[in-house]
């Protein structure tokens, strides 16, 4: 009964960590741009004239 005085503030301290994480992520773009990875590796780089 004593370990669920420990893992219960434990989890609920571990999710908010979690949770302030994926805040920031969203806050600072991560995810802005979804398509734009998986589009630039189906395009090779040397056929672009621009870059």
């Amino acid at each position: 009964m004593t370990s669920l005085l420990i893992l219960i503030p434990l989890a609920l301290i571990l999710g908010l960590i979690g949770l302030g994480a994926f805040i920031w992520a969203v806050r600072s773009g991560q995810y802005e741009d979804m398509d734009g990875a998986a589009q630039r590796i189906l395009h090779d780089m040397e056929d672009d004239p621009n870059g």
